[in-house]
Parts: C-alpha cells; structure tokens; sequence
C-alpha cells in the first residue's frame, strides 16, 4: 500500500483528501502545518507529499526546501495544492523542485490522476537508476574500489527533470561537473554565425554529457537541449575529478567514453565534407536505428533531420519524399518506417 503525506492547515481539505485517499487504497498521513508534516516525511518516509502553499509558521516552499536538503526525504515525489493561480507561484514551484501542482478546488480523479502518473514516474526513475547502476558495473574491472565509490557518488546525488525543448547548459557556460543521462533524449546544439544550427551529438539514458569540457577545464563548446521529458544526475567536478585520479580503471572506461564521441564526430564531419545530401540523410537515418529501442521506427522531426544531416528543411522533406517513393521509408508523423535498411545502407553517394 501506498503512503501519502497531506501537509494542509484546512481541516475540511486535508480530511477531504485523506478520505479520497484511503477509500483509493493509499494509507493518509496528515499534517496541519509545514513543521509537522516534514517531522512526519522524515518519519514515514512517504511515497509521494501533498502539500499546501500558503500555511502559517512555514510555507510550502519552506517544506519543499528543508525536505530537499535532507537525503532522506529529497527524492520524494511532491505535488502543491493551493488556492493561488499565478503564473509566476507556478514557476516558483517547478524551479524548487515540485513535481506537480494543483490549483484549488480540484476533483477526486484530478487528485487520484496526478498522485497516480507521479507515483507511476518515480517507479520508472528508480527502475531507470537501477539499470544505470547495474551498467556501471561494467566500468571497472575491479568493482570493490573505483566502481563502488561511483556507485555511491550517483546514487547520492539528486536526479533534476527537464522538460522537451528546455536547455540543460549553454555554450559558453562553465561546467559544473559531469551530466549522467537517466532518462529521456538530449541534443547537442552548434550554431553557426548566421543562425543555422547543426546537431553534432544525441544522448540516450547512461550517456555522460559534458566529459570533454570537464576534462579540458574549458566552457562548454555547444548548447545541450532536450528533445523529450528527461531526467539527469549531475555529478559534481571536484568529486568526478578525485575519482578520476584515484582509479585510473576508471579513468581508462572515461578515455574510451571520450574516445568514442570524438570517433562518431569526425565520421559526421566527413559526411558533410564529401557526402551528397541523399547519402547524408540516409547515414543520419542509419546511425538513429543503431540506437533506437526499434531499429525501424525512428520519432523524429524533420527539423531535427535537418539539423542532423546539415542541410535545409525543405531538402529534408522532398528527400523524404523521394524515399518513400522508392519504397524505402514510410511517414506518419514525426515518426518514420525503415522499410528496407539493406538498401538505405547501399545507396550510391
């Protein structure tokens, strides 16, 4: 059985929505104040917090801050109630941190769906950070020193949540330490001065971002943006660099990491030199159902392709087009069918 903690001074709504709550099969635990229910959050341990704005003593930004420096409770799911509909309280809430937010009154299934998808997420994130652990395992051969410790630095460290189109860092930023991806996609972005702009790398969950602006001490050198909701656990400089120095079995996994991102650039950056814009696009599709979870459906936009292959939109689009009537994709959407890989691969330059 699920538990949820209602942090709420109103008596008839922390009462309301404990008897939704438990007539849906969770267990309710309630607080009428903000100092009350973090005592009972560290206490219990909950499963997901529900927790109004604006109560005396300490608000819920309060609660959500003091709950976020403690290990123990960071982690845990939180949803606000509140009365307020302002934009900008709705932007105060997303940058501390809050998972979700309901503006008052709002109905049963209202408040069942958001614990629901909330609770559904945070499975998928912890199944998600098992198997990144499990894959570091991989990392040293000697899994008692090195991989241990790396272990021990991720699994302490806070996941942060992007949304689709939101950037993770800028160009020109200082890096702060080493992004491990969890969840989701991200892009890196280079524009060019007259505002065009190349995809140079694509990141999936267990990818490292920002290795080599952290090994060189230098500013980031491309924008990284995320192409769907996505989760990350930054990994802090100083901490990844002891580590490195450390385990140098460890350091030796990294260089290959770093290696193999250098190696996937210079093929891309020979593909636009001396490549034809036919065969460029056929190279981007080949290298996307490489790591695609179905090596023949790719959901992609056409201006993401674009980005891709280096070339313009609308070349993306009537070379798409030229594909399908060769019977080699099929379009629905963002979503594109490889219908004959064998033969995409063997197109003339």
């Amino acid at each position: 059985m699920k538990t949820v903690l209602i942090i709420e001074d109103d008596n008839d709504i922390r009462e309301g929505c404990a008897e939704i709550l438990e007539l849906s099969g969770y267990k309710a635990l309630k607080a009428n104040n903000g100092k009350a229910g973090i005592e009972l959050a560290s206490q219990h341990k909950p499963d997901i917090i529900l927790c109004d704005i604006m109560m005396p003593e300490l608000d819920g930004y309060g609660v959500l801050y003091l709950l976020g420096k403690n290990s123990a409770t960071s982690e845990i799911p939180f949803i606000f109630l509140t009365a307020k509909t302002e934009r900008i309280d709705f932007r105060k809430a997303m940058e501390m941190g809050a998972d979700d937010y309901l503006t008052k009154p709002f109905d049963d299934m209202e408040l069942i769906t958001a614990i629901e998808t909330r609770i559904n997420k945070w499975q998928k994130q912890k199944d998600a950070y098992r198997s990144t652990l499990n894959h570091l395992e991989r990392l040293s051969l000697n899994p008692g020193d090195g991989m241990n410790e790396l272990k021990a630095l991720i699994a302490g460290r806070k996941i942060k949540r992007i949304k689709k189109k939101q950037v993770l860092f800028y160009e020109g930023d200082s890096p702060q330490g080493l992004y491990l991806l969890m969840e989701g996609s991200i892009k890196m972005i280079k524009r060019a001065l007259d505002g065009r702009q190349l995809i140079t790398s694509l990141y999936k969950p267990d990818d490292y971002i920002g290795l080599d602006s952290l090994l060189l001490e230098e500013a980031y050198t491309e924008t990284a943006e995320a192409t769907e909701h996505t989760s990350v656990c930054l990994l802090p400089k100083e901490l990844i660099v002891n580590l490195l120095n450390k385990y140098p079995e460890v350091s030796r996994q990294f260089i290959k990491i770093l290696s193999k991102d250098i190696h996937q650039k210079e093929e891309q950056l020979l593909e636009l030199a001396y490549l034809s814009v036919r065969k460029r696009i056929a190279q981007v599709l080949l290298r996307l159902s490489k790591t695609s979870a179905s090596p023949t459906l790719l959901n992609i936009s056409r201006d993401e392709l674009a980005e891709l292959a280096g070339v313009a939109l609308e070349t993306v689009s009537r070379t798409l087009s030229d594909f399908k009537e060769e019977g080699l994709i099929e379009k629905n959407g963002n979503q594109l069918c490889l219908i004959d890989i064998s033969r995409i691969t063997k197109l003339k330059n």
